[in-house]
């Protein structure tokens, strides 16, 4: 991954609604979701979801599938993979026991915590105003 694909996946992730999107559906798994499963599940207008996870889908974290007349949406693995080694490429300096404490900790099964792993409580919805990313 270059820079500048390493941006606009950082841009598409820092939106709150689309960060909560794609932690989603990366616990959706292989299953994936459909555009209204994700929207009823962050309480958020389907037009308004629509234009996010086109935002998601151009950085290259996210990909659909058509169903019929339905779109099923995933995480794309080998995005974010990318965007990780993007991230981790010039890591320790030739001290790979530097790095091991993060991989450990971003791998899954038992070594990941709750908390990493937990979708975060409040919707989008729920934020106060003042909260809200302008």
């Amino acid at each position: 991954m270059d820079t500048f694909h390493a941006l606009d996946a950082f841009a598409a992730l820092g939106q709150q609604t689309r960060l909560q999107v794609f932690r989603l559906l990366i616990q959706a798994g292989k299953t994936g979701m459909s555009a209204g499963e994700i929207s009823a599940a962050l309480e958020v207008r389907q037009n308004t979801m629509s234009a996010n996870l086109s935002v998601l889908a151009r950085s290259g974290l996210i990909r659909s599938t058509r169903e019929g007349r339905s779109i099923r949406y995933f995480s794309d693995m080998d995005g974010l993979r990318s965007l990780l080694a993007f991230l981790m490429e010039d890591c320790c300096g030739g001290c790979p026991e530097t790095c091991q404490p993060v991989i450990d900790e971003i791998a899954c099964g038992d070594r990941a915590t709750p908390q990493a792993t937990a979708m975060p409580a409040a919707k989008s919805s729920e934020l106060k105003t003042s909260e809200r990313p302008t």
